[in-house]
């Protein structure tokens, strides 16, 4: 027999969930997501389909987004047990300065297109978590007003050599008195990828007010009136040519980039100077001997050849090859912190965050991109404490292989 009784309020009430009444109402749902999956389903929930697909697409057939992704899911780690993990540090040295998390928040074009608060928003939230923030030359805030919303911020700088030499020089010495430390150069972006989630959802560079545009001012109002009562949408360090962003590439930066500009642009460089877009050994090489500090294996988030490399699988032969000599990072196909301790463990000095904050952005602005950020500093951490291994230094491959 089981002895029943009717429940006390006493006992009920401790039951009973209260929303944390210090967070907003975006803040407690942001808070309720567990990973940068959920993230990205609010973030979709909130814009128009057309900035959704802007950041979540890729070209063509997106075939080397998905790859890229997928590769991940082939890691398999090796976890070692019987150790002290009660202390874990995530800190690693990144081109020269200590980084307090073994990635930085990467270049993005259009930013403010996710959310009204754009790059300011995002830099701050860098700072705070003590790591590197990229500005891009697509980007939407100027590096003069970036400084200045974010002075405590570690500040990258993004370049693509534009056909006008004169204004790429120019551009570079605006970045230099700014105080940016780390040039980075797209090597990527000969021609701008086919990108059909753009094409087809007629997403132009400024968005155009179309009937079906206007029709979905319904859905999103509050998207709509962030675009309509802020500055005007447009790129900081370039005019816009209208079209698409794939348009915007082909038209403005330069398809004649040889190893002699990037001579030139060390030349007139002071700082780090980093390739982006590097997707082969022979082209790490290469960097090398051009005397660069650091190369990223990136195939653009899968936004420019479609069917490309995939950075992960190539990274332990490119490590091999120019490790000993240059910085290795990568970027494209990162989904959690797991996918970056198994970069760092095939030997990664660290990895870039695109999508990923961009969909925080998206979500709910700046806390957004603030929960993407311990989201992933949770996952880092306990993938490492899991391994056994206390710090970055200790990650290696023995730690990890693909399946």
């Amino acid at each position: 027999m089981v002895d029943r009784r009717l429940p006390r309020p006493g006992e009920i009430l401790p039951l009973i969930g209260r929303r944390d009444r210090s967070l907003t109402r975006l803040q407690a749902r942001l808070e309720r997501c567990a990973s940068i999956g959920d993230i990205r389903e609010l973030a979709r929930r909130r814009v128009p389909r057309s900035v959704f697909d802007y950041t979540d697409g890729a070209a063509g057939s997106e075939l080397t987004l998905r790859r890229s992704v997928e590769a991940y899911s082939r890691v398999e780690f090796t976890p070692r047990v019987l150790r002290d993990v009660s202390s874990v540090d995530l800190s690693v040295e990144m081109l020269g300065r200590r980084s307090a998390l073994p990635f930085a928040l990467g270049p993005t074009g259009f930013t403010r297109m996710m959310h009204h608060v754009g790059e300011p928003a995002v830099a701050k939230v860098a700072g705070e978590a003590g790591i590197p923030y990229a500005l891009s030359t697509l980007g939407t805030t100027s590096v003069e007003a970036l400084a200045q919303a974010a002075p405590g911020t570690r500040r990258w700088f993004q370049l693509y050599v534009w056909r006008d030499r004169v204004a790429s020089e120019a551009l570079v010495k605006r970045v230099e008195l700014a105080g940016y430390d780390t040039l980075i150069l797209t090597v990527d972006t000969a021609v701008g990828g086919i990108r059909l989630r753009d094409v087809r959802n007629g997403l132009t560079i400024p968005p155009q007010l179309t009937l079906s545009t206007l029709a979905g001012m319904a859905l999103y109002p509050r998207w709509w009136g962030n675009l309509l009562t802020t500055r005007p949408l447009e790129f900081a360090s370039l005019s816009s040519t209208g079209g698409t962003v794939g348009d915007l590439l082909t038209k403005v930066f330069d398809p004649a980039i040889t190893g002699a500009d990037i001579t030139w642009l060390r030349s007139i460089w002071p700082g780090k100077l980093v390739l982006k877009g590097v997707q082969s050994v022979e082209d790490a090489v290469i960097a090398v001997d051009l005397g660069v500090d650091a190369v990223i294996l990136s195939n653009h988030g899968g936004r420019q050849i479609d069917r490309g490399n995939v950075p992960l699988e190539i990274l332990p032969s490119v490590v091999d090859a120019v490790g000993d000599r240059i910085e290795v990072y990568v970027d494209g196909g990162i989904t959690c912190g797991a996918d970056i301790v198994a970069a760092l463990a095939f030997g990664a000095t660290g990895a870039l965050i695109g999508r990923g904050y961009l969909y925080g952005l998206m979500a709910g602005g700046e806390d957004g991109v603030r929960r993407v950020v311990s989201i992933l500093e949770k996952e880092i951490r306990t993938t490492m404490q899991l391994l056994g291994v206390t710090s970055v230094g200790e990650l290696d491959r023995s730690c990890v292989r693909l399946r």
